[in-house]
């Protein structure tokens, strides 16, 4: 007897040598669209759990933007019983939250939001220091009132700026509110151009054309995926383009003051990692990105006839040329 408690005590500590693995993660993804900021909060969030060798078994569903596919990933997810749900993008978050709350095997999974401007009137959380239930994240909402600085430090006559959003998307409802506000202090009017698909983006940028001093496209998850549209139509008229995602000047605006998205989804990762070592969702204050970067494209400041002064290109974190 003594012998084989001893022998059970050697097979306990030769475990890992001998090949036996640490729990798989199964974890459900919902993207609401494609785009380089949304896949940059991806890739972060998988890196982060890589490196810190967690074991992991992703199952990743893409909506391509439309909300009925969105619902039905949301329904999906359900069904494959994960450990944890990642709901990348607030449409992608709205209805994976919906799902779960129809869903009683699920009622203990935990969720993590990710690239939301406003959870709490997205209806995701209703307090971001106490969640409260099994959903927390991490947010991007974003200091608009420094970005409106920076537009107007840019374009030094503004007085009408265009703003380029899908009214269905909350927290883009969000961000023009906080827009208009900073407009009222700026002394600049807000002329709004809505649409509900990426096919009409093209359209909506004509709209302004003659309307706006400038356009601004805050994180919109429709706009940002057709974002070409917008450029050729503000390249084509000189109308400067700004955007909230540092990730939309390489594609052609002229300048963002934004996050790093890939930072962003290593920021959830970590939270992921918290609550896989015993961290209780209901408790876990929704997180924010501080840190802002700045970056300039200068091709696409000739283009749009838009002067960048020299003390601002020097505190610039990234330049394409």
């Amino acid at each position: 007897m003594k012998k084989l408690f001893v022998l059970m005590i050697v097979l306990v500590l030769l475990a890992p040598a001998i090949g036996v693995q640490a729990k798989t993660y199964r974890i459900s993804v919902s993207q609401f669209v494609e785009h380089p900021a949304l896949d940059a909060v991806l890739d972060g969030f998988q890196d982060y759990l890589e490196e810190q060798s967690v074991a992991t078994d992703f199952r990743v569903h893409n909506a391509q933007a439309n909300m009925a596919t969105a619902g039905q990933i949301g329904s999906q997810i359900m069904g494959e019983k994960p450990d944890l749900i990642l709901a990348i993008a607030t449409p992608s978050a709205q209805t994976c939250a919906q799902a779960l709350k129809k869903a009683p095997h699920m009622h203990k999974t935990p969720m993590l939001f990710t690239a939301i401007t406003d959870p709490v009137g997205a209806g995701l959380v209703p307090n971001l220091t106490k969640p409260g239930g099994n959903i927390t994240g991490v947010s991007d909402a974003l200091p608009l009132e420094q970005h409106m600085a920076m537009v107007r430090q840019l374009v030094p006559g503004l007085k009408k700026l265009g703003v380029m959003y899908n009214s269905g998307e909350a927290n883009s409802r969000t961000s023009v509110m906080l827009i208009k506000q900073a407009g009222a202090k700026m002394g600049f009017e807000v002329v709004e151009a809505t649409v509900s698909k990426t096919s009409e983006v093209y359209q909506a940028a004509k709209s302004l054309v003659g309307r706006a001093d400038a356009v601004f496209v805050p994180t919109d998850n429709t706009v940002v995926e057709s974002l070409e549209a917008a450029i050729k139509v503000c390249n084509q008229t000189n109308l400067p383009l700004f955007c909230a995602d540092v990730d939309s000047v390489k594609r052609g605006a002229v300048a963002a003051m934004g996050f790093d998205y890939y930072k962003h989804g290593r920021q959830t990762g970590a939270m992921a990692v918290r609550i896989f070592n015993g961290a209780d969702p209901a408790v876990t204050p929704v997180e924010t990105q501080k840190e802002l970067q700045l970056h300039i494209n200068l091709k696409a400041a000739k283009n749009m006839k838009v002067m960048i002064p020299e003390d601002v290109l020097k505190s610039a974190d990234k330049v394409y040329r």
